[in-house]
């Protein structure tokens, strides 16, 4: 999951969403939105091809209400990768909020739980084997 999460005001455009986005060094492609503090939606740079380019709307003229995923997707940060993943192909999402009482843990994508799968599964099987292997004195 990525701890560093951009937020942005709900009354921000989508000019100064797609520069804040340009800016981020880690490159995720989303924004939380922020309203009075809290989060209330997110835009990702789908939802800016999808909802600005394609329709060709001027980016300046458009609020982040209009085109942000609401309400957020979360998950519990105790809650575990496979609830995770399961509740992602339920949703249709690729990324969900960690969130607990309105306080943002992280975001965790797909592309976390991609990179994940592969120590998870070595890790289940190295469990297994431990358990069924005979003992040797």
């Amino acid at each position: 999951m990525n701890k560093e999460v951009i937020t942005l005001n709900i009354e921000a455009n989508v000019t100064e969403i797609a520069q804040v986005m340009t800016a981020d060094v880690n490159n995720e492609g989303y924004v939380i939105i922020l309203s009075g503090g809290k989060p209330v939606g997110i835009v990702t740079e789908r939802d800016l091809i999808r909802e600005v380019l394609a329709k060709e709307v001027a980016p300046t003229q458009i609020k982040i209400s209009e085109i942000m995923s609401s309400p957020l997707i979360t998950i519990d940060p105790d809650d575990d990768l496979l609830k995770a993943s399961k509740l992602m192909v339920e949703q249709k999402v690729r990324k969900l909020v960690v969130m607990r009482n309105n306080i943002i843990y992280g975001i965790l994508t797909a592309k976390d739980i991609a990179q994940s799968c592969g120590t998870y599964v070595e890790k289940s099987v190295k469990d297994v084997i431990r358990w069924t292997a005979p003992l040797s004195f």
